[in-house]
Parts: C-alpha cells; structure tokens; sequence
C-alpha cells in the first residue's frame, strides 16, 4: 500500500513539472494519456491504435484519407491506374524533406522514389518480420524480389499479380510510411527510439513508460490556407497506465484528449442515452460518429457437436433472431454503437446502406419456431470471450438461455482466445474487426474461402461457391458503383448463411479539452493533429 501512494505522489509530481516546464515557453501544447504504453516509433510496426497515432504525427506515406474517408494525396501529388488495374503510377511531390537529424550531418533531404523503393523492400524483407508486410501481398514478384520501380527521383511505379481495387487506400496505412535508409542503417535496432520521417512533428524526447514529447515540423510540406501546418507547437504524450488516474487528470484538465470510455467511469461522463452530462459541457467537447467496427459472434460453420446441416443453420438463425440489440446497446453501452440489424459490413461504408434487405432484428418468436421445428432445445453453447466482454457475454446467455438452449459463458485471456479461434478451436466466440483500409473487401475477406485461418482471417471457416466467385468478380472492377452493388449480394449471402451474429456497429467517442479547436474526427478512428489549434497555457 505504502509503494502505491509513493507511485502517485511521483505521477502527479511528474505531471506537474511537465506542465509547469511547458508553460515556462508559452507553447501551444496538446496532451494526452496512452495507458496501453508504446513499444516503438517505426511505422513497420504501427499493428495497434496507439503505435499508429504517435507514427502519423512522424510520417506520411504517398497517399491519405480525409475525414470523409476519400483518398487524397499526401507525399504522392496525382496517381494514375492502368486500364487493367494492375499498374499504379505516383508522381511525387519536390517540396518534401526528411526531418532534419544528425544522419544527414545535422540537415535534411529531399524525399526521392528511391526513398519509396527501400520503404517497401523493407517492409517485406522476411529479416524484418514486420506485421505489415501483408499489404503487399497483391503485388508482383518474382526471384530478384517485388515489383517496385524508381522511373526517376519524381516516379515511383509498382505492379499487382492481378487487379487488386482497394490496394490505393491501403497505401494510406500507417505501414505503407515511407523512411530515409541513412537512418534505418544508422540506428539500425535503435531506429524504434530515433524516428526520422516527413510527418508533421519531429520526435524530441521518450523515456519509456513516462512521456513522449514531439516538436513541430518547421519544413513540413502541407499548407492550410497558406499557413504552414501544424499550428499547434508540440505534442506531449503521457504512459500512465492506470486509467483510473488518467481519467481524473483529464478532468482536471492536464490532458486535452480521451479516445474511448472505461466502464468504470462512463456514467460519469454520460447519461443513459450516450449525451455529455451538463456539469461538464463548458469544459469538454464530446465527438461522437461511426467507427468502422463490427462487433459480432462467430460459428465455426464446418460442424457442431451432433447437428445436421440442417439444425446447425436453424440454430444461427435462431440466435440471430433471439438477441435484443436495441435493449443491449441502451442498457449495457449508455447507447452508444449501432444495432447490428443487417450485414457484416458497418453501416457507415457501404453506399446506400439503410435500404439492405437482409440481416436480422430481435424477433423471439420466429427464434422459438426455429428451435422447435428442429429440435434444437436444451443445445449446449458454451460463448467464449474475455474478460472485457462478459457483461455482453452474459447478456447474450440470457438473451438464449430464456428460449430453451443451454448456454455458458467462457472466459478466456485474449491472447489464448486468438490462438484457439485460429486454428478452429472455438465453435461460438465473441470477436471484432476494425477495418484497415477503407473499403468493404476488408470485411469480406473475412469469408472468402481461402482466407481459412490459420493462414488468413476466416476464422468462421464459411464456405460458399457464390460468394468466392462474386468475391473475385468484384476484384476485376474499378468501378466503385459496381463493386459495392457486388459487395451487397455477398453480404446478402452471408446474413442468409449465418455464419456470424452481427451485434452492433461501433461508434467513436472522443472527449476533448474545449480550449482545443478544429479537432476532427474520422471513421478509422485516426488521431490528425495536424491543423489543430489550441490556445498556448498562461
């Protein structure tokens, strides 16, 4: 007890000091907390939210996403795409320079093609083993190594095997981040904590586990309205890892930024209906829009205990039909997500969405008729989840339990649950997928046939002829309209299928310090502090 209280005494001591040596230079400061802690800097190795926040305030890649999800330019000028989909053209810009670091003898330099070339050789180089290399996984290869092309110090070309469509927004990704070789073979294992990009911000400072601190760019290439960005002059970044803590300075306002709500502390901040509570509307801004996640229960589809083909489709069905998603969002999430109603894909990127015809609603009736014509009552469902979901997991048991089937919840630690679900062991188990690009291939792939885990995501194990035939359709269209149209017949199929129990659409909540202004948000839950504004502490 004694070795806690000293710990926060030196916490809030540590913050203290922070603040007070910030304010000594009258900076224009945004601070937030990263409890989750962070591992490195080197955007090969950006796998989570809180590595790919603090690379996109260092890097850019050739490409990025607006707050409306469309692809824009960022170290790439224009782009073009042949006819046939398989070669990708960018023309770089020539106002674009690395961060002035001691590898470039205290200067900088100009972001060529070749720059483009090593950052993705890198990134698939097998000596690497960087959880990134699948998004290059569509391009063409052979024995001298991948289809990558400097044409000249402006041009940067590469080639797909096939026609990939959703391979652009995917070079928006925090992997794709292109990097100098001067440092990478200079720091070599140390390039994690000795950053060098184009981004907006250049790293200062990170004793692990306590702060990071990021300095403004002064030759950073992007303009709004013909002022340099970023406008704010740092970025300070803070480990604490009890979020119990974190959440009272943030109320008190030493940090300017809260992605998310802990259980703990969310009916303080909200009420019932997910709305700010009033005592704080003069010091916070509450952010609220869809997150591209799907929160859902997946079947292992091959087989279940005895059933038939027949039961075991009546039984998804049954499922599906049988959980109130209105009820469990307004009592279990303070109304926060969406109801899962219709298919796998959130409704925040399918074109159109509101007027699918298929997926499920909570109709006990039809649930009890399924189980009954199949003989399906007293079948055992044991649902496997973690820790952070078993208010959800039993919700869900009595939601089941209260037509006849005999349902338990079994808690498991993430990291076992990954490992049982990929390789099949799992027959009814909780799970997520945030998308990683922009495009609903990202959720369908999830049930394409040869992405069966434990080589791809298809952890479902589902199978069907249809669906992998409209699945490589839609990869020889360019056309976003018919490829979405595409993208609705095999969601269609997947809700008829019933291979999973879509139980809500997420959404993002972001709470925000109100001396913080032009703070935006974005569906992939992305933390742009680049044309942020906030007014510099007294």
């Amino acid at each position: 007890m004694k070795n806690s209280i000293v710990l926060f005494i030196l916490i809030l001591f540590c913050i203290s000091c922070e603040k007070k040596a910030d304010n000594d230079e009258n900076l224009a400061i945004f601070r937030y907390n990263e409890s989750a802690g962070v591992l490195t800097t080197d955007p090969a190795f950006a796998k989570d939210l809180p590595h790919i926040w603090i690379a996109n305030q260092l890097y850019n890649s050739l490409v990025s996403l607006d707050e409306q999800m469309e692809i824009i330019p960022a170290i790439a000028k224009s782009w073009e795409i042949s006819e046939d989909g398989t070669t990708y053209t960018f023309y770089l810009r020539n106002d674009v320079f690395f961060h002035k670091n001691q590898v470039f003898i205290d200067s900088t330099r100009l972001v060529v093609a070749d720059d483009v070339v090593y950052s993705f050789n890198r990134l698939v180089d097998p000596k690497l083993n960087a959880p990134g290399s699948w998004i290059f996984s569509s391009v063409k290869k052979d024995s001298t190594g991948y289809a990558f092309k400097a044409l000249n110090d402006t041009v940067f070309q590469v080639e797909l095997e096939k026609p990939f469509p959703p391979f652009l927004g995917m070079l928006s990704m925090t992997y794709a981040s292109i990097v100098p070789h001067e440092a990478v073979s200079f720091y070599g294992d140390n390039f994690r904590n000795n950053p060098v990009g184009t981004g907006p911000f250049v790293f200062t400072y990170w004793k692990e586990g306590v702060r990071m601190v990021l300095r403004k760019n002064p030759n950073y290439f992007e303009k709004e309205n013909n002022e340099q960005l970023p406008h704010i002059d740092a970025v300070s970044i803070s480990f604490l890892i009890d979020k119990q803590i974190a959440f009272m300075e943030f109320i008190k306002g030493n940090f300017d930024f809260m992605s998310g709500i802990d259980a703990r502390y969310k009916d303080e901040l909200l009420t019932f209906d997910g709305t700010l509570r009033k005592k704080y509307e003069n010091r916070i801004q509450l952010f609220r829009e869809p997150f591209f996640n799907t929160e859902y229960i997946g079947f292992y589809v091959p087989e279940y205990a005895n059933l038939n083909k027949k039961q075991y489709l009546a039984l998804r069905k049954a499922v599906n039909y049988a959980i109130d998603r209105e009820k469990m969002i307004r009592f279990l999430r303070n109304g926060i997500g969406i109801p899962g109603h219709a298919g796998m894909i959130p409704i925040s990127m399918l074109k159109d969405f509101k007027t699918a015809n298929y997926g499920y609603s909570f109709k006990p009736e039809l649930a009890i008729k399924l189980i009954q014509e199949n003989q399906l009552s007293g079948t055992r469902l044991s649902l496997s989840t973690t820790a952070e979901y078993v208010d959800l997991g039993k919700y869900v048991q009595a939601q089941l339990s209260a037509l006849g089937l005999n349902v338990s919840v079994e808690v498991m630690p993430s990291a076992t649950m990954r490992q049982m679900r990929a390789i099949g062991s799992l027959p009814f188990f909780r799970a997520s997928w945030v998308a990683d690009y922009p495009d609903p291939e990202n959720y369908l792939s999830l049930f394409y046939s040869p992405n069966k885990s434990p080589y791809g995501p298809n952890y479902t194990h589902f199978s069907n002829t249809e669906f992998d035939v409209l699945y490589e359709k839609s990869m020889t269209l360019s056309d976003d309209n018919e490829r979405f149209l595409i993208y609705r017949q095999m969601d269609s199929i997947l809700m008829s299928e019933a291979p999973v129990v879509i139980l809500f659409y997420d959404e993002i909540l972001r709470f925000v310090n109100q001396r913080v202004q032009n703070f935006k948000t974005n569906p992939t839950n992305l933390l742009d502090l680049r044309k942020v504004k906030i007014e510099p502490e007294n």
